[in-house]
């Protein structure tokens, strides 16, 4: 996987295009958070209801900054202590920074800062978070390999960023701020 591969899907999420890419466990499906059209499409492609939200992800806690501020300092840094990494936090969004068409019907978001190579350089080439959902149709599990990328998805997205997924055999854990259980494990 060149740089060229990234900046190519870089480029295609500032023009409102859905990407495939890999992750830390499976295939995602990714696009501008910030751009209501592309998300529309991307949970159009994914047949997913808005009402449901979405992962953001992002390659440092610079840029999740604005929502670590309004936390408490002990959840700050329990937070901070797992990034970056596989985990990803439900946190509050009482600013409202995160439009509803990814939170859903939730008043916060679910956000991770990853240590992944390729997760990361894309949202340091796109300069920004942006949306991290799992690669399959809302029914079925989520792709572990490209084959099944190209098969579901290769007419649908402007690109698939070529690379390997993560050693997780499983998607992320998620947790909230209340409970040192997982709502994903």
């Amino acid at each position: 996987m060149g740089w060229w591969h990234i900046r190519q899907a870089a480029g295609a999420m500032h023009r409102g295009g859905v990407i495939a890419y890999p992750t830390e466990a499976v295939w995602g499906l990714g696009c501008d958070p910030f751009n209501e059209t592309a998300v529309y499409r991307l949970l159009a492609i994914k047949r997913r209801p808005v009402q449901k939200g979405l992962i953001l992800v992002a390659s440092s806690v610079q840029q999740v900054k604005p929502l670590l501020d309004n936390l408490a300092a002990e959840d700050r840094e329990r937070v901070m202590a797992s990034w970056p990494g596989p985990v990803t936090w439900i946190l509050p969004d009482p600013d409202n920074l995160i439009p509803y068409w990814i939170k859903g019907d939730h008043t916060s978001v679910a956000v991770r800062v990853s240590d992944h190579y390729q997760v990361k350089s894309l949202c340091e080439a796109f300069g920004s978070m942006i949306v991290s959902t799992s690669a399959n149709y809302s029914d079925k599990e989520a792709a572990r390999d490209k084959l099944k990328v190209n098969i579901h998805f290769r007419d649908k997205v402007e690109m698939i960023v070529p690379g390997e997924l993560g050693s997780l055999s499983r998607p992320t854990k998620i947790y909230r701020l209340d409970s040192d259980k997982p709502v994903r494990s």
